[in-house]
C-alpha cells in the first residue's frame, strides 16, 4: 500500500502473506499482519473462515485448519493439497504461490 491510499485487500494489511508445503500432501499459508488492527480484521471468523478458504482454494471446509495467534499477529491456515507434491498434475510443487488468492481477498466494507 502505498501514500495515504485505503487497504483495500488482506496483503494492504499484512508484512507477508506466504504459503509453503507442510509435507508432500498439505499446504500451509500464513498471514503475518503490521498490527493489531489489521489481525483483528483477518482473524475474525466472520470475515475469515473454512468456507471462504474453501471457496478460494476448492477444498472441502471441513478439512481446513485455522490457527490464530494474537501474540504475534498471525492467522496460520492449512490444507490438504489438491494433488499430492511432485505428482504429474501439481503445478506448484513448493506451494509458493498459493498464497496469491488470500492475499488479493478483498477486505470487508465495515473495514
Amino acid at each position: 500500500m502505498s501514500g495515504n491510499a485505503s487497504p483495500r485487500t488482506v496483503v494492504d494489511l499484512a508484512l507477508e502473506v506466504r504459503s509453503k508445503n507442510a509435507g508432500p500432501f498439505w499446504v500451509t499459508m500464513e498471514l503475518f499482519m503490521r498490527d493489531a488492527a489489521g489481525y483483528a480484521v483477518v482473524a475474525d471468523p466472520g470475515f475469515l473462515d473454512a468456507t471462504v478458504i474453501a471457496r478460494l482454494y476448492g477444498v472441502p471446509a471441513d478439512t481446513i485448519r485455522i490457527f490464530r495467534i494474537p501474540e504475534l499477529n498471525v492467522v496460520k491456515i492449512s490444507f490438504p493439497r489438491p494433488v499430492a507434491q511432485g505428482s504429474l498434475r501439481d503445478r506448484d510443487i513448493h506451494a509458493g504461490q498459493h498464497h496469491v488468492p488470500l492475499a488479493l481477498l478483498p477486505l470487508p466494507e465495515r473495514f
